[in-house]
């Protein structure tokens, strides 16, 4: 039998992926019904256990605050986040004599949005060519969250151009060129094994040569705890302020909203190699930790910018305060 590689935990390792998911025709939703079912899960959850904190009660206890702390901790809100809500909470709540669960439901809603509305503002964007740069570990859904950009830059207008970044597995580069055909737009990609630099160098020149509005570069998916491997990121960055220099760059952190705390512990270490600035929480449906949104804010100081809230090119909606509280409590 074959010795195990020692190297292979350097990688989180996604299924190789040779195929595009397959799109039914659908209507276009709106934003207000995709955030929605987006956020079904966690919804749904949050509803039952505070239906049934505040069973039979008239008013707020403390025995319901600190089942309160437990449900927020529990969806993925974060403990200080958590902690500080709850506070805000007992205090107008004790101002109001709130004693129902849709009333509580709108308190936690307005403050979670005051929440919100106190993270920084994103970085806007002039008229002119903008190139992200979209990172992340590997299975958050980096290539879908990128076939999600190019429809939204489509839709928008924009000319758009991918780059295949992630030299490291021949699936992703297979699996971008894939979205790259469906959507229509073309890819500049290696080898597997080629240096990421060299890619991201051809597709800067390519980008400007074509009149490129918008260029999307893919990057390698690697255990974030490898300083060799983040180093290579960083690489990649200076390739880009090096040949990019009259380019707007955005660095787009993609989280799985599905891994929790793990997502914050991923978000603070690639902080320190590339300025993030801002993050696309992707699948969003597939949990009940939708709450990931605000500690992402709260707690790491980092704009959300978008939420990943299906598998489909079209299944992403902008992340807005107000819509999103009333979604996850309404």
């Amino acid at each position: 039998m074959a010795e195990k590689d020692p190297k292979k935990n350097d990688v989180l390792d996604l299924a190789p992926e040779t195929r595009a998911p397959e799109e039914a025709p659908t209507e276009p939703a709106g934003f207000l019904k995709k955030l929605t079912r987006g956020l079904f899960m966690t919804h749904t959850e949050l509803l039952e256990k505070m239906s049934s904190a505040m069973q039979g009660k008239v008013t707020l206890d403390e025995r319901t605050f600190e089942y309160l702390e437990e449900v927020l901790i529990g969806a993925d809100l974060g403990v200080e986040t958590s902690l500080e809500l709850v506070e805000r909470v007992r205090r107008n709540a004790r101002k109001e004599q709130v004693g129902s669960t849709e009333r509580l439901r709108k308190l936690l809603a307005d403050e979670i949005t005051e929440i919100l509305r106190d993270a920084p503002v994103p970085r806007r964007f002039h008229r002119g060519p903008l190139l992200t740069l979209v990172v992340g570990v590997n299975g958050v859904g980096k290539t879908t969250s990128i076939a999600k950009l190019t429809r939204r830059a489509q839709s928008e207008g924009q000319k758009v151009l991918l780059a295949a970044g992630d030299t490291f597995r021949a699936a992703a580069i297979e699996q971008l060129a894939l979205w790259g055909e469906r959507l229509g737009v073309e890819v500049i990609r290696q080898g597997q094994g080629a240096d990421p630099g060299a890619v991201v160098y051809d597709a800067i020149h390519a980008a400007r040569a074509r009149g490129t509005d918008r260029l999307i570069i893919d990057t390698a998916g690697r255990l974030h705890t490898k300083d060799h491997l983040m180093a290579e990121l960083g690489k990649v960055r200076r390739v880009i302020d090096r040949e990019a220099k009259d380019w707007q760059v955005q660095t787009l952190l993609v989280l799985d909203a599905t891994t929790g705390q793990n997502a914050l512990s991923q978000a603070r270490t690639f902080s320190q190699v590339v300025p993030i600035d801002g993050v696309l929480l992707a699948k969003l449906d597939g949990t009940a930790k939708g709450g990931m949104a605000v500690a992402v804010a709260k707690e790491l100081r980092l704009p959300v910018l978008y939420l990943g809230v299906g598998e489909k090119a079209d299944d992403m909606v902008e992340f807005r305060p107000r819509e999103f509280a009333a979604a996850l409590l309404g």
